[in-house]
């Protein structure tokens, strides 16, 4: 039967919660046990897709198409576990299901109360799909004392008491701030959290601190004594000079070997952390450095491109090169008198993400036809490979008028709404007055390549799927005018419909894709794609 580890934050926000519960599943990961990571967020929107990145960044996209929070990217790429639909629950849909429900008279005409009816939803969905795991983590989002988390505390205070007290413990995080004027670590903010979250029926069985200054044993006997729980439950965290180097970091510090004791776990074997000490050889002692500039419209957030950002340093990793990433603000290439060439020369590739919307869109093309132009390395995903169609169609195919029906009406559609497509589920339709969330082409689709493209050998197959989150299609019809300008349609669905890749064969390295490769590459197992595009950008560093 599964335990249950529930991680909970306070004092302040961006603590690092998820990436704590990815390091702690890694771990345990790593001395063999079965792990799997939820995220509860206290959020009322139904899923983070209609939000701007500004505010929630990137949106993760699960195999099943389930749209959810960035953290299930760390989950994904510490363990290589697939995230599912069923690992992130929000406030929002907790509420729209009861709602849903009550609404066909399922309570029989009860009240519908948060206790029970909305706490045991929050349960159901911790408890569900748990049979074959050793460790359920459940991160709860948000920050002790916050009003929305209400529900989702009092709910794993009632399933602690539902599983025992062998079958689940509390994880805290928190914070030790560092008082430059008087020199001293404060353990004040930690006592008051953890008295919070015992006021709420919470006593949290190990304290992670995060701090920026090693904590000393007087103030980790400090914090023990007054939040009740062993000195060697108060684990330090401090900054570390990677991400991936937190999961090693933590093992030293005993955070998993505390978890274990907890439960009552003895003699489990140790840990085996090869594969973290060779990805951390690999990001400390590189060979050589490229510079990649992606141009993009939500650039002033890194977290909107968070697995861009760390598909690109996978993709270093795979060539032992340091990839210094520059974001570029496609808006500053449409200016006038804008010197793209004086921005882009430096770059030894250039990358245009995904994105929805007209801004920035003419700074992306003008992006494409400068690497098209000047062969530099060029990876477009998503939107980027739209981009790239239509600098294709406008300067080497002669359509002058190419853009796309995502932009507003256009004589020539090289790109457009798509109405219909085949999903697991059968028959997909939508239409321009469709509800926005939820309501794109979303998780993993399958995808035939053409068997001597540059893409078939890249990924070493002529068959893939990947995962996709957009609502609008490369037009099929244009695909012959493409091709004479020598923009190749490499990798199509499977019914030979949609278009999910582009190449220019005769370009040192020039690829668009539908989908986006980047959530589904791990530190461990970089995407294919990236391992390419890094391998191109080395070899275009050797020629300037």
């Amino acid at each position: 039967m599964a335990r249950y580890i529930f991680i909970t934050g306070g004092v302040v926000s961006s603590l690092g919660k998820g990436l704590m519960a990815a390091s702690l599943a890694a771990l345990l990961q790593a001395r063999g046990f079965r792990v799997r990571i939820r995220k509860f967020d206290p959020y009322l929107n139904v899923d983070p897709g209609t939000m701007s990145p500004y505010q929630h960044g990137e949106v993760y996209v699960t195999d099943d198409g389930a749209e959810t929070d960035l953290d299930l990217g760390h989950y994904e790429r510490f363990t290589g576990v697939s995230a599912r639909q069923s690992d992130n629950v929000t406030q929002g849909r907790v509420y729209q299901t009861i709602i849903q429900r009550e609404r066909r008279g399922d309570y029989l005409g009860a009240t519908v109360q948060v206790i029970p009816h909305v706490t045991d939803e929050i349960k159901a969905f911790a408890l569900a799909d748990s049979d074959d795991l050793d460790f359920v983590l459940c991160e709860i989002g948000g920050t002790v004392g916050d009003i929305e988390s209400l529900p989702f505390m009092e709910a794993i205070r009632q399933l602690h008491n539902d599983l025992g007290r062998n079958r689940s413990i509390f994880v805290h995080v928190t914070l030790v701030p560092y008082i430059a004027a008087a020199g001293e670590l404060k353990t004040k903010p930690t006592q008051h959290s953890v008295r919070e979250l015992t006021s709420l029926g919470i006593q949290p069985d190990i304290l992670l601190c995060r701090c920026e200054h090693p904590l000393p044993e007087s103030e980790r006997r400090k914090i023990a004594l007054f939040c009740n729980v062993r000195p060697e439950a108060v684990i330090p965290a401090l900054d570390a000079s990677s991400i991936y180097a937190v999961p090693t970091q933590y093992h030293a510090e005993g955070l998993d070997d505390e978890v274990l004791r907890a439960f009552g776990i003895e003699n489990a074997p140790a840990p085996r952390l090869d594969r973290w000490h060779d990805i951390m050889d690999r990001q400390q002692n590189p060979e050589g450095e490229v510079t990649i500039g992606v141009v993009g419209k939500y650039v002033g957030l890194p977290d909107a491109y968070k697995s861009l950002y760390e598909a690109l340093t996978h993709g270093g990793f795979a060539n032992r090169v340091k990839v210094n990433i520059k974001w570029l603000d496609a808006e500053l290439f449409e200016e006038e008198g804008a010197d793209i060439a004086a921005r882009l020369e430096p770059m030894h590739g250039i990358l245009v993400p995904g994105g929805f919307g007209v801004r920035g869109s003419e700074g992306k093309i003008a992006s494409v036809k400068f690497a098209r132009e000047r062969n530099v390395p060029f990876f477009g995903i998503c939107l980027g490979m739209q981009m790239a169609c239509i600098e294709g169609a406008r300067n080497t195919a002669g359509i002058a008028n190419a853009s796309t029906t995502e932009f507003g009406e256009t004589s020539e559609p090289v790109v457009g709404l798509i109405t219909e497509w085949m999903s697991k589920e059968g028959l997909q339709k939508r239409t321009a007055e469709t509800d926005l969330g939820g309501t794109m082409r979303l998780g993993a689709y399958p995808a035939k390549l053409t068997g001597n493209s540059v893409v078939a050998g890249i990924y070493d197959a002529t068959d893939i799927s990947e995962r996709h989150r957009h609502r609008y299609e490369v037009n099929a019809g244009y695909r012959e005018p493409l091709e004479k300008g020598g923009l190749i349609f490499s990798g199509m669905s499977p019914d030979g419909t949609l278009p999910e890749i582009v190449e220019r064969p005769d370009h040192p390295w020039f690829v668009g894709v539908q989908f986006h490769p980047e959530l589904k590459s791990k530190p461990f197992d970089p995407h294919p794609l990236f391992a390419s595009f890094i391998e191109a950008a080395v070899k275009q560093s050797r020629l300037v």
